[in-house]
């Protein structure tokens, strides 16, 4: 059963080389696809709240999330957050065993909603995962994610409430 913990300093000779592999597809993240690995650090590392890791039994790193305030001030209840699953790793069933951890974790920090501002909508895979897992698109960005290879393509904003409204 793979485990899910909070990242370590150690783990980042791991999840460099994921994070520059995903990146660099251009088709799911808006990162430039050629981030230094400073800059990789700070957006996976250092600007989150919290960065966790998925690991297989043998400790390898399968993937990551990391989970932040979607907005800062009077918006820092809703949480964000950014999912990645190393390639060889993925139809595991990773992907929903960091969602979900990840809600849980957003409650016990106490957002009381988790949205995620940029899905690409070509990826078809992710937004059917996320609806799966009560997400609703809330909004469709024209022409907002530039993919590598189609050019121009719509995304979406999804949302789901963590808890009730007036708890």
């Amino acid at each position: 059963m793979p485990l899910i913990r909070a990242f370590e300093a150690s783990d980042w000779p791991q999840l460099r080389p994921l994070l520059q592999e995903v990146f660099a597809t251009g088709d799911t993240y808006a990162y430039a696809p050629q981030s230094s690995d400073a800059e990789l650090h700070k957006t996976w590392i250092e600007g989150p709240e919290a960065t966790f890791v998925i690991c297989g039994e043998d400790g390898e790193l399968l993937g990551s999330y990391a989970l932040r305030p979607n907005q800062p001030g009077q918006g820092s209840h809703v949480a964000n957050c950014g999912y990645l699953v190393a390639p060889a790793a993925r139809g595991q069933g990773l992907a929903t065993l960091m969602c979900e951890h990840s809600q849980a974790e957003a409650l016990r920090r106490g957002y009381r909603a988790m949205q995620f501002n940029l899905v690409v909508s070509t990826n078809t895979g992710a937004v059917r995962l996320w609806q799966q897992l009560g997400f609703e698109i809330v909004g469709t960005l024209p022409g907002a994610f530039k993919h590598q290879c189609l050019g121009y393509v719509d995304a979406h904003v999804m949302f789901k409430t963590l808890s009730p409204k007036d708890s």
